[in-house]
Parts: structure tokens; C-alpha cells; sequence
């Protein structure tokens, strides 16, 4: 009572307590909303300028050339290259990674005992520095030092070219990169299946349904909002590969032979090594379009309401 009394009565500086509360809540909102439109939407938007400029980052001078730089990429066989290469790392690592997520969430959440301790392993590639784990997974494929080669010749067969191999590079980095992420997908669709209500289980159940029936009609639908997440959030991760590459082929980036060459990396070349920075901007707009594309259908094709 005595609160609400205070409340409606007006303070000194002309503003009420509720109206005070309020303008700090805007203000305290303010200062995210600055940062983030600080270091996403401005340098998206002076992307978009400069995609329709001729600019090599040292000179002042950027000529107006319309949509030349983005008519001069799609005559450049290697940003092709690159596009394919990127849709390769969606198609392989995405399913990979999703089947072998929900197998192990599936797994744990049937035992007790130490399930925490498991959690954390799977969990711990996902907070490894990305520049070390790549480095240890190059050293890993190494042609002549690394161990999976000395295993496979212990056991009788052929050592591998694995990132030196063009028919092999780009798996041989997509397996990093799943099982980067795979421990982050454990932990997503843990959550999801612990939030799936027992009692349609053991009313399924109760008709007699059991293994895989129980599987495909109650666990499967329900986890849909968790499987949509987790492929759109796949989805722009895949799409935007840069640091794995950039050293597990540090030496050849996007090699051998362009083959593991990504959509990112390849702006950064455009961009940092050879200085067109019109041609980078244009194809980081062409990404920036196939990325909101692409999530807004997955989440109209994969959203769909569940009732039971």
C-alpha cells in the first residue's frame, strides 16, 4: 500500500517511480542493442555499400561499378568451387552429425550412473579453441607422423592421403567439424528429450507399443523444435566454415586442389590476400541472402505443430 502511495506520488525531478523504472530498463536495454547493431548491422550495411564499389582497402578512392563485382563472380570458377564445396559440408557434416547426436543422447539418457561425467566429455571438443583442435586433427591425418595412419598400416591396410587426398579432403575436415559439434548437439537433444512428457510413453504403452514404434511415433515428433534448431543452427555453421579450414589446410588453403575450399575462406582470400575488397563485400552479400534463405525454409518445411 505504502508502495503504491509512493508510486503515485510525483518526485521532485517531474517523474514518477514507475516511470523512472522504466526509463532505466529502457536505458539498460540501450546499451546491447547499441553494441550489437555496433558489430552486426553496421558493418552488414557497409558491406552491401561496398559491394557495389571498386575498393582494394588502401586506396580512398571507390568508384561506383553497380552489380560488375558481382557479375565478375559468377564468371570466377573458384567462387563456384567454393559454393559447391560449402553445400558438400552441408549435405555430409548436418546428417552426420545430427544421427550420431540424438544416437548418443538416446544412449545416455538410458543409464544412471555417470551420465554428467559423459556429458562433459562429449562436451568438451565444443569449448576446445578451434585453432588447436584443427592443428591437432591436421597432425592427426599427417601422411607419415600422424596416428590413424600408423594404426590403419598396423592392422594391414594402406596409409591414406586424407587432406593431401582431393578425394578425401573435405571429409577428413568435416569429421572435425562434427565431432566439434557433436558434443553441443548431445546436450541439445538431451534437453529435448528429458522435456517429452513420460505419460504419452506409458499410454503408448499401455497399447503396446514398444523399441522403435515408440521411437518413431512419440520421441520423433516431439523433438521437432529441437531438431529444427539444431539443423538451422547447423545449417549457418556449416555455411560459414572458416577457421578449421583455414588451418588444417594452412599450408594450401582450400586445398589440395580447391577441394576443401568454403564460401568464407574464399572472401577472406578475395579479401585480405589479393585486396578486391568490391568482389569480397559482393560474395559475403550473395552468403549473407543464401543463409536467410535457407533457415527461413527449414523452419517453414520443419516447423510443424504436434498434438497429441
Amino acid at each position: 500500500m505504502v508502495t503504491q502511495v509512493a508510486a503515485a506520488r510525483p518526485l521532485r525531478r517531474g517523474l514518477r517511480i514507475g516511470q523512472q523504472r522504466a526509463l532505466w530498463a529502457y536505458l539498460f536495454l540501450a546499451v546491447p542493442l547499441l553494441f550489437f547493431a555496433g558489430i552486426r548491422i553496421l558493418p552488414a550495411i557497409s558491406s552491401l555499400y561496398i559491394s557495389v564499389h571498386e575498393w582494394n582497402i588502401i586506396s580512398p578512392v571507390r568508384p561506383y561499378v553497380g552489380l560488375a563485382n558481382f557479375q565478375t563472380l559468377s564468371g570466377d570458377p573458384r567462387f563456384a568451387h567454393a559454393a559447391i564445396n560449402t553445400v558438400r559440408y552441408v549435405l555430409v557434416g548436418i546428417p552426420a552429425q545430427m544421427v550420431l547426436g540424438l544416437g548418443l543422447a538416446l544412449l545416455l539418457q538410458r543409464i544412471v550412473r555417470f551420465r554428467g561425467l559423459f556429458r562433459a566429455l562429449y562436451f568438451m571438443p565444443f569449448i576446445t579453441p578451434i585453432v588447436a583442435a584443427s592443428w591437432v586433427w591436421q597432425w592427426m591425418y599427417s601422411q607419415h607422423l600422424g596416428p590413424l595412419n600408423k594404426i590403419l598400416l598396423g592392422v594391414g591396410l594402406p596409409a591414406q592421403g586424407f587432406l593431401r587426398d582431393p578425394d578425401q579432403a573435405l571429409y577428413a575436415v568435416a569429421a572435425m567439424v562434427v565431432w566439434q559439434y557433436l558434443g553441443f548437439q548431445v546436450v541439445i537433444f538431451l534437453a529435448g528429450l528429458e522435456a517429452i512428457p513420460r505419460v504419452y510413453y506409458e499410454a503408448a504403452q499401455v497399447d503396446g507399443a514398444t523399441g522403435w514404434r515408440l521411437f518413431w511415433r512419440i520421441t520423433l515428433p516431439l523433438l521437432n523444435p529441437t531438431i529444427v534448431f539444431s539443423v538451422v543452427y547447423s545449417t549457418i555453421v556449416y555455411l560459414q566454415l572458416f577457421t578449421q579450414v583455414l588451418n588444417m589446410t594452412f599450408q594450401d588453403q582450400g586445398g589440395p586442389l580447391a577441394t576443401t575450399l568454403t564460401l568464407v575462406l574464399y572472401v577472406y582470400q578475395l579479401g585480405f590476400q589479393r585486396f578486391r575488397m568490391g568482389e569480397a563485400a559482393a560474395a559475403t552479400a550473395i552468403l549473407f541472402v543464401v543463409i536467410l534463405t535457407i533457415t527461413l525454409l527449414q523452419m517453414k518445411i520443419l516447423s510443424k505443430p504436434v498434438e497429441y
